[in-house]
C-alpha cells in the first residue's frame, strides 16, 4: 500500500515537473536596450511645484493572515492593522497579501488595492500597487532576465504601478537585470527585512527612471520591531487614491529609514513619530541642486553615477550641490538626529536627472525577438518530449523484462 503511495507521488511530482519545464520553455526571448546614462542639457526635477504641507505617510507592504498561515500573516487583523498605523501617524496603509487583493477600506476615497506577486522558492517578487486582478503565473524554480521581464510585462496590464520587491533580498534581481529590465515604475529600496540602495543606483546608473518604495513588509502587527521602520512620505494635494498614486508614480515622494531605539514600545515609538522633522523644500535652479529640512540634521549627502558620494554638508539644516556636466543624477540623503543627539532616521529622496525635455519615463523598452523565441522554443519543447519518451520507454523496457519468466 505505502508503495502504491509513494509510486503515485513520483508519477504526480513527475508530471508537475514536466508542466513547469514546459512552461519555462515557452519564455519570450528579449532584446534588451543597451543601458544609457540619463542625458541631456536639461535637469529634471520630479518635486518641482510640490506644497511642503501636503506630506503623506504611508505603507504598501503588509501581510495579513491567508492561504491558512502558509504566508505568516500572524493573527493579524484588519482593524489592529489599521489603528496601529493610524497611531504611528500613518495617513494611509495598504494591505499586500501574496497573491490576494485585501479588499479592507475599499469604500474609501483613499483606498489603493495592492498585492505581492511571486510564489517561486527565491525571492523574485513584485510589489502591485493600483490592482485590478491578481496574476496567477509565476517561474517559480529560478528565473533568468527573460523569465523576470516577462514577469513585468504581464503585470503591467492590470496594476497601475509595479514595483520591484526588495530586489537585493537573496539576489533576486542583480546588477545585470536592474541594468536591463524595463518596464516597471518603482523599486522598493526600503524594506524592514532588507535594504537596496546599491540596487536602486544599478538601475539609475543605467538610465531607468525608477523611483523609491519604502515599506515595513511586515508579517506580525504587534511586534514594534517589524512596524513603522521604513515608510514613504508622498507629496499629494488630497488623500485621493488617483492623486496619491500618481503622485508616488511620477516620483513626488521619498523614503524613510525609520530610527528606532532598543526596546521601543508602540507609544514611544508614536511620540517619536511627531518629531520627525519635514522636507521643505526640493529645488534646481540654473545647474544648482537646493534642499531644505525643517530642523537642523546630521548631514546631507549628495549621491551620484553608480551610487558616488559627491559632496557631504554636515550639522545644517539646508544644503546645496552644483550639478556638473559629467552628472547623470544626483540623490539625496538626509541623516536626521534621534533623541541622543547621533545618527537616526534617514531620508532618501528621488534623484533629479538629466534629460533632453520630454517628460521622462522608462523610454528603455526591452522587446520581444520572435526569430529568436521561436528558434529557441522549436529546439527545447520537442527535446523535452524526447527526454519524457525515452524515460518513459526506458521503464517500459525494464518493466517488460522484469515480468518475462525465465527460459522465454
Amino acid at each position: 500500500m505505502i508503495r502504491k503511495i509513494v509510486k503515485g507521488f513520483l508519477y504526480l511530482l513527475f508530471i508537475l515537473v514536466f508542466i513547469e519545464l514546459l512552461i519555462y520553455f515557452t519564455v519570450p526571448i528579449y532584446d534588451f536596450p543597451i543601458p544609457q546614462p540619463f542625458s541631456g542639457n536639461k535637469i529634471y526635477n520630479p518635486y518641482q511645484g510640490m506644497d511642503s504641507s501636503m506630506w503623506r505617510k504611508t505603507n504598501f507592504h503588509f501581510h495579513m493572515r491567508a492561504w491558512g498561515g502558509v504566508t505568516s500573516g500572524r493573527g493579524n487583523t484588519c482593524q489592529q492593522f489599521w489603528s496601529t498605523y493610524k497611531k504611528l501617524g500613518y495617513d494611509m496603509s495598504s494591505v499586500s497579501d501574496y497573491q490576494r487583493i485585501n479588499t479592507f477600506n475599499k469604500d474609501s476615497s483613499f483606498y489603493i488595492p495592492a498585492y505581492e506577486h511571486g510564489f517561486g522558492v527565491r525571492k523574485k517578487h513584485q510589489i502591485l500597487i493600483g490592482s485590478r486582478n491578481v496574476l496567477w503565473f509565476d517561474y517559480s524554480l529560478f528565473q533568468n532576465i527573460n523569465h523576470k521581464q516577462h514577469i513585468i510585462d504581464l503585470l503591467r496590464p492590470d496594476n497601475e504601478i509595479v514595483g520591484l520587491a526588495h530586489p537585493d533580498w537573496e539576489k533576486g534581481y542583480s546588477a545585470g537585470d536592474l541594468a536591463c529590465l524595463t518596464n516597471y515604475d518603482l523599486m522598493e529600496v526600503l524594506d524592514n527585512n532588507w535594504r537596496s540602495v546599491h540596487s536602486w543606483d544599478a538601475a539609475l546608473s543605467s538610465g531607468h527612471p525608477v523611483y523609491i518604495l519604502a515599506d515595513d513588509d511586515a508579517h506580525d502587527i504587534k511586534d514594534p520591531y517589524q512596524i513603522g521602520r521604513c515608510c514613504t512620505f508622498i507629496n499629494s494635494a488630497t488623500m485621493h487614491s488617483a492623486d496619491l498614486m500618481h503622485a508616488l508614480k511620477t516620483g513626488k515622494a521619498f523614503g524613510a529609514d525609520i530610527y528606532m531605539s532598543t526596546g521601543e514600545t508602540f507609544q514611544e515609538k508614536s511620540e517619536r513619530a511627531k518629531e520627525i522633522p519635514r522636507i521643505n523644500s526640493v529645488v534646481v535652479r540654473n545647474d544648482t541642486l537646493f534642499v531644505n529640512v525643517s530642523a537642523k540634521v546630521v548631514e546631507f549627502k549628495f549621491i551620484g553615477q553608480d551610487g558616488r558620494i559627491l559632496k557631504v554638508t554636515p550639522l545644517a539644516n539646508a544644503a546645496w550641490y552644483r550639478i556638473m556636466p559629467e552628472d547623470t543624477y544626483i540623490r539625496t540623503e538626509i541623516s536626521l538626529f534621534n533623541h541622543f543627539d547621533a545618527p537616526g532616521t534617514v531620508f532618501y529622496l528621488n534623484p533629479v536627472f538629466r534629460y533632453s525635455g520630454e517628460v521622462p519615463t522608462n523610454t528603455l523598452q526591452a522587446e520581444i525577438n520572435l526569430p529568436r523565441t521561436w528558434i529557441f522554443r522549436l529546439f527545447s519543447i520537442p527535446s523535452l518530449f524526447i527526454l519524457v519518451f525515452l524515460i518513459v520507454f526506458r521503464k517500459f523496457r525494464k518493466s517488460k523484462k522484469t515480468s518475462t519468466p525465465d527460459g522465454f
